[in-house]
């Protein structure tokens, strides 16, 4: 019970972001990602292409 009683009095400790924010940080980890995935397909694409060449 004491377990419980501490994560319930640190959650009330938690600064929580407003709206706002939270929509500008999903939109940053969001954007982030699909930059990332399509760096990662074009560097998987090309290297395929460079090998595809020696067969």
């Amino acid at each position: 019970m004491k377990f419980i009683k501490s994560v319930i009095h640190e959650m009330h400790e938690v600064t929580w972001p407003n709206g706002r924010q939270l929509r500008k940080d999903s939109s940053s980890v969001i954007g982030l990602s699909v930059f990332f995935v399509a760096f990662f397909a074009l560097v998987d694409w090309l290297v395929q292409l460079f090998l595809g060449l020696f067969q």
